[in-house]
This record gives C-alpha cells, structure tokens and sequence, in this order.
C-alpha cells in the first residue's frame, strides 16, 4: 500500500498535544520511525459529525508523518451490528477522505488471538468464570471511593476456569449465565480495574464469522489486541477512554512479547443545538421523526453530505475545535462559519425567486435576448454565464415596496432600479387584485443600459435580482434549520422527553423559480441563491421534471444574533 501523502492532498493543519508526542517519538526513533493510526467504528450505526473530528486527526496525522491509518470495525457486539451500517461507514471515510487507499479491517478477524489470550490469562490464573448476575458485578465492584466486593467465584481453580470458559464456548451455558472476567484489583481506585468483564454469551449470528463463536469480547479487552496485531503506535481515543488507559496497558503487559501500542486521548466533538447520541439518533430514525441516517438535518457524514457540506469544511472546522485534553461544547455557527467561507469562493451565483410577483415591460420589443452574468464575483476566472430575459419576468415580492422607508433602493413607483446584469427599469403602475393585493407591476425599461450600466452616466443605487418568467425552472426548496430547539440536551429536565425539545421549523418546504441553467444541476456542487443563501440539488428526491434543492446554509450567521 502507498503511503497517504501520496494519495491525497490534505494532512492535519494544527499543533497540538498529540503532534507534539508523534514528534517527539519520532525524534526517539520509537516504533521505528513508523506512524500507524486506525480510526475504528463500531458498525451499529452512521458516521455524525463528532466521528468527523476522529477522522480528520487519525487520518490526517498519517498523512502529515507519512505513515498510514486503518478503517478498522470494531465488531465485537453482533447484536447490534448490521451490515447496512457498515457499508455505509465505508462509503463515508471514502468520501471524507477523498480516496480508498485505506486497509479495511476487522475485529472480528482477531478473535482467536483474543480468545487464545483469554485462555491463557485463565492459565496464569488471572482469569476466572463468574456465574454472578449483572447487576450483582456491578454492584461488587462498587464505588470509586469505596473498595469493591469480591466474586464469590474469584477463587475457583484454574482447571475449573478453563472447563467453565469452554463450556462457555460450547453453548452448554444460556446468554447472561456467565462471564469470563479478569482478575486484577478489587480495590483500585480506578473502578475499571476492578475484574472487568472479558467475555459475555451472546448467540446472534455475526456479519462476518456467522455463528462460528458464541462468546465474544467486551471492547476494553478487543481494543488493545486489535491495536496491538496492526503494529499501531498511537492509538488515539476520546477522552472517555482515559480512565480505560490502565485497562489497557495491563492487558498487553500481560504478554510483553506483544506489540504494546500507546494509547492518548482528545476532546469529544460537541455541538450546540445538535444530537450527537448514536441511541437518539437511532431512536428519530425509527420513530420516523427524520427521513432516514441521510436526512439533511441529521449530523451525519451522510446527513450533511446530501445537504451540500463538504469534507474540507468539515475538516477546517474539527481542526479549528483542535485536539486538547478538556471537552466543551462550540457553537453551531462555528461550523457553518468555515462552510460559507469555502462555498463563498467556490460557488456559482444563480437567481432565484421564492415569493415571485410579476413584471411585464411594457415597452420591450420583441420576444426574449440572453444578457451575460457573471458566476461568481469573488473568482474572476469563473467567467459569465447566459441567462435569458424578455418582457415577462419574476421578481421577488419581498423586493418591492408601494410605500418605500427612507433608505429603500429597490423597486417602488416611480423608482428606476437595476436588473442585476441587465437593464434598468421603472415601476410605472402598480396591479392589485380585487382584495388589494399587489400582482403585477408595469415598468418601463432603457434599451441603453444593457449590462446595467447607463451611458449617460446616470447612477441607480439598487440592484435586485429577476427570472425569466418564460424560461424560469419552477422547483421545491427545503430550508433546513438544527434540530434541537435547545442548545443542549443537558438542559432539559431529566423527567422530561428529549424529544419534546425538537425544533418544529427544522423543516420548511418552499417553491421557488430559478434561472433555466439550474436544470444541469448535480448533486454535490453547491449554488449561491443570491440573497437567500448557499443549495444543492437533493440526491434522493429529485427527479429529471421534479427537482429539489436543499439550503445548504444560510447567507449570514443566524444562530448568533439570535443568541445575543
């Protein structure tokens, strides 16, 4: 396999803890000059946004030290695995990190390693059946400032250990009966160490091994093997896993002739206004309250993919929220902060109309012309495109004023106003319906002006933009807004339902009327509706005579005002 730096054109960006301990051991020459990295996901559900922030740091740190990272399934709990959720995984990292020069492994392959070190730690006299229930091992091992009780079972002997783990084995034992667990101190202060479990019964048929096994390893003691067999030398975990790190390494000293990788641990990814609990988010797809894993207001990879986010957004800000050693919480408008300033750049302007009302132009000769404009004023070289116009024309009603405030430089009576890239033109009468309601103005155009300019020199301050009434491409907008309408789960009551702290508006379906060259549109290129904000075509609804375009994000931060 080629290195990453090889493949792909991006590497983590910042200085932090971890990049300070990767060169300080390269500097020693430790693990060979060698940087292995693995980013391992548990297969029960889709990538969100907080797994982002461990993709970009596992990934992107091999790619700045010229080593390698390994998609690496933590499949150790077959009754909550799917293969829907894997072959999901997959396509997210592919598309995250822009290749698949990646190994994709398994724990599921190791698990006889895993199991033939079980049985020796039983031999060492270190491991022992307990046939004591779950809630009972919980309630021996007690509290961090209390010692833990021992099992009754703790001292059964090391022949009667291996015939009770076989039995085990051999399904002579229901689920739940029995546990294999480690014996190492009852009266640590660190509750982990306190005889964790090693092995539980479960008789579910697993993706890859089938029903080959009916025992299978709890994850503190898969984790270290598994890193342990890919030679990883910096196993980088959240920080909910650093009171595990002694779990860790005691599992691995037991067998020195092992590789022993070294585990670090980072800042969770937490987002205002947004779930990041795998079991809520479960729970909002089965209960239909979204789409699916997809839906764009879903903070996952696949959620914000279809909304129109991008991976190098995505990466700019997990590595602006950096790699510390203390969690907190950023603000939403912090992530879509780095999204509008790439999709600024990048994105062609198009014109599109949501509350249309319509101007005819009484004195335009002829049937309809095409006027240029330009793509995209902060890139140049993104040239012009051709748009047609004519007599009949869209414009949005929220643009027009019959009484205008002083300040007003859009259309009203009398007013001689800018068609952006075409002409300027002259509200001469006002049309009402018998309830009063304005539809229709009459204007008045200069021939002179095309391209919105006056040869005479005369200036116009305002510009608005317009649609051919003609060519326009009538279609459905969605204007997705977070879903929590809290900023925090943490602040709702714990006798309350989360679920009733969900944002009503976090879906509102609009139509609108845009330029005809929407009509190319393909999913994952980005537009700027001018004034309305940045959308792409929906990948799963839309269809050749049904288009449907989601908004990506607003033009402004929104969030932040209204916190203020």
């Amino acid at each position: 396999m080629s290195k990453l730096s090889d493949v792909q054109n991006w590497k983590l960006n910042v200085d932090n803890f971890i990049t300070e301990i990767v060169e300080r051991d390269l500097q020693q020459g430790k693990n060979g000059g060698a940087v292995v990295t693995r980013f391992p996901p548990e297969p029960n559900g889709y990538l969100h946004i907080g797994h982002a922030k461990s993709l970009t740091l596992n990934f992107g740190l091999a790619a700045r030290y010229d080593g390698h990272c390994n998609l690496r399934f933590d499949d150790t709990n077959p009754a909550k695995e799917e293969m829907e959720y894997v072959n999901g995984i997959i396509n997210d990292v592919k598309w995250f990190v822009g290749h698949d020069n990646f190994n994709i492994l398994w724990a599921s392959d190791y698990f006889q390693l895993m199991y033939d070190r079980a049985v020796a730690l039983i031999q060492a006299g270190k491991a022992y059946v307990d046939d004591s229930s779950a809630e009972e091992i919980a309630k021996m091992r007690g509290a961090p400032t209390e010692p833990g009780t021992p099992s009754p079972n703790r001292d059964r002997s090391v022949e009667e250990n291996l015939r009770l783990f076989q039995d085990m084995t051999d399904g002579k034992f229901p689920d739940g009966a029995c546990v294999l667990r480690a014996k190492i101190d009852m009266n640590s202060p660190n509750t982990n160490l306190r005889d964790p479990v090693l092995y539980r019964i479960k008789r579910f048929t697993h993706h890859n091994t089938g029903d080959k096994w009916l025992v299978y390893p709890m994850y503190d003691w898969a984790h270290g093997w598994e890193d342990s067999v890919e030679g990883i030398t910096h196993s980088l975990c959240t920080l909910e896993f650093e009171n595990h790190r002694p779990l860790y390494d005691w599992f691995l000293d037991q067998f020195p002739a092992d590789h022993h990788p070294r585990q670090y641990e980072f800042n969770k990814l937490a987002i205002g206004h947004t779930v990041l609990s795998k079991r809520k988010l479960i729970e909002l797809v089965k209960e239909n309250r979204v789409d699916a894993w997809d839906d764009p207001r879903m903070p996952t990879l696949c959620g914000l993919r279809r909304r129109g986010y991008t991976p190098s957004a995505i990466r700019k800000f997990c590595e602006a929220t950096n790699y510390t050693k203390t969690d907190g919480r950023v603000d939403i408008s912090m992530m879509e902060f780095y999204l509008r300033e790439e999709l600024n750049k990048t994105s062609p302007r198009v014109m599109v109309v949501f509350n249309p009302l319509k101007v005819t132009i009484t004195n335009y000769q002829g049937s309809s012309e095409v006027v240029d404009v330009e793509n995209n004023p902060e890139d140049p070289a993104a040239g012009f495109r051709q748009v047609p116009f004519g007599p009949h024309l869209w414009v949005d009603g929220e643009d027009f004023a019959e009484t205008p405030a002083k300040g007003w430089y859009r259309l009203a009576p009398g007013a001689e106003v800018r068609l952006k890239g075409a002409y300027f033109v002259t509200v001469k009468d006002v049309v009402k319906d018998a309830s009063g309601q304005v539809i229709e103005l009459k204007c008045t155009y200069d021939p002179t002006t095309r391209g919105g300019e006056s040869p005479d020199g005369r200036k116009v301050k305002g510009t608005i933009q317009w649609v051919s009434a003609d060519h326009g491409l009538a279609f459905e907008t969605r204007l997705y807004d977070t879903l929590l309408a809290v900023e925090s789960l943490a602040d709702v009551p714990e006798d309350e339902d989360w679920r009733n702290y969900l944002n009503p508006q976090s879906l509102v379906v609009t139509q609108a009327i845009g330029e005809p060259t929407l009509k190319d549109a393909k999913p994952g290129v980005a537009y700027q509706f001018m004034r309305k904000g940045y959308f792409c075509l929906d990948s799963k609804d839309s269809t050749a005579g049904a288009p449907v375009f989601n908004r990506t994000v607003t033009l402004k931060d929104t969030w932040t005002k209204q916190n203020k």
